[in-house]
């Protein structure tokens, strides 16, 4: 049966169970504890801290583990904003971020009197640095926040140059890296990232665990209050099996990157694309997943700036006529897991803000489907799905020409 749903959740990596199974066949201890099992299980959360660390490009002692990537982007948003006097709390987020960060940072304008901007975003999904500088207001912008690369359309951004707009306006910067972490990848001292998201079980860990990195000399103010584990950042015992987990899964997305599995998971996109293209010529690509271009690039201030690699196994496309709801189900009973867009918003009513923002209407949002490719990802999973989708259409009537 395939699975191509790899950017709502990754199915766990062979490297991750195997890490976390002694921890979890022998009495569990708490990390904290001063006893030999105690250390043991601290030594094992600090090796997956070094992992976490290696494959984002920071210090170990940056990554402050979490719960997951929603408690990140929180911790990230609101702490940033109350370590802000009254007057320095603005943000500016761009249209497409997650609704971990979004709805965070609706809750600082509702709750601790912050201002909040979003800034727009191109017809592909990609913000438009010079409409963001626009937005900055030097000494009273607390956080700017761009997430690496898009988890409904896979379009990159343009992290480093958005990076200096906001240190110019003292300002920091948040990263939601949670899709792009292990593919294309990220670096948060070549990108000037301050704080980073993760979670574990994009990457193929276990679910339920995640980091915010914060960059030595960030000012936060912590969201939970107890143990001071996590330097104070983020009290509460640490699960070392999932952590140890993660730490694995992140050694494992880190080889993955090395051994230029971008370049494979591209490969069975475009073939993807191709089977779905014969089977609906009308058939619409949303975003711009794809890898650099050559002399393609964004105007910052009169400059060239390159473009951000997106998600290499991310396919966004729309079926003019068909309803997405309605081809979910029959694929899913055909057998292939795919989405209609974020995983953590399947619930909503509502057409997806992602690409109303770039301009999509909600009939044509509501037609959208999202396929995503990972680790285990294989020709035949493709070559089925393309075979499951024209069943699909086969049985679903077009709903009349847009």
């Amino acid at each position: 049966m395939p699975y191509l749903d790899y950017a709502a959740s990754a199915p766990l990596r062979a490297e991750a169970l195997a890490a976390m199974l002694p921890l979890l066949e022998r009495p569990a201890a708490n990390p904290s504890s001063q006893h030999r099992q105690g250390r043991a299980a601290r030594a094992a959360v600090e090796t997956a801290r070094e992992q976490v660390a290696a494959l984002v490009g920071a210090a170990p002692a940056e990554v402050v583990f979490t719960s997951g990537g929603t408690e990140a982007d929180n911790l990230a948003v609101k702490g940033a904003v109350l370590a802000r006097p009254p007057e320095g709390r603005h943000l500016v987020c761009s249209a497409v971020e997650h609704h971990a960060v979004l709805d965070a940072a609706a809750w600082a304008e509702a709750e601790a009197g912050a201002r909040v901007d979003p800034a727009p975003v191109d017809r592909l999904g990609r913000v438009e640095p010079d409409r963001l500088a626009a937005l900055l207001q030097p000494g009273r912008t607390a956080l700017v926040a761009v997430m690496a690369a898009n988890n409904e359309v896979g379009t990159g951004q343009p992290v480093a140059a958005v990076a200096d707009l906001a240190h110019a306006a003292g300002a920091l910067l948040l990263c939601d890296a949670v899709q792009a972490a292990g593919l294309p990848g990220v670096d948060m001292a070549r990108d000037g990232i301050d704080l980073l998201a993760l979670a574990s079980h994009k990457l193929g860990g276990p679910t339920g665990v995640g980091a915010l990195v914060v960059r030595a000399g960030t000012t936060l103010r912590p969201l939970l209050h107890g143990g001071g584990q996590e330097r104070g950042l983020r009290s509460g015992t640490l699960p070392a099996a999932a952590l140890v987990g993660f730490g694995a899964a992140a050694e494992a997305a880190l080889a993955d990157r090395q051994t230029n599995a971008a370049a494979t998971l591209t490969t069975l996109r475009t073939r993807l694309l191709s089977g779905l293209q014969t089977l609906a010529p009308g058939l619409q690509v949303n975003g711009d997943p794809g890898a650099v271009v050559a002399g393609r690039g964004l105007e910052v201030g009169g400059a060239p700036a390159p473009t951000a690699a997106g998600l290499p196994g991310l396919l966004s496309v729309r079926f003019p006529g068909r309803r997405a709801e309605d081809l979910l189900l029959l694929l899913d009973r055909y057998g292939v897991a795919c989405s209609a867009g974020s995983a953590c918003a399947s619930g909503a009513v509502t057409p997806s803000h992602v690409l109303v923002a770039m301009g999509r209407d909600p009939g044509e949002a509501r037609e959208t489907i999202r396929f995503s490719l990972g680790h285990g990802s294989t020709q035949a999973d493709v070559d089925e799905t393309v075979a499951a989708v024209g069943q699909a259409l086969g049985v679903l009537a077009p709903q009349g020409a847009r």
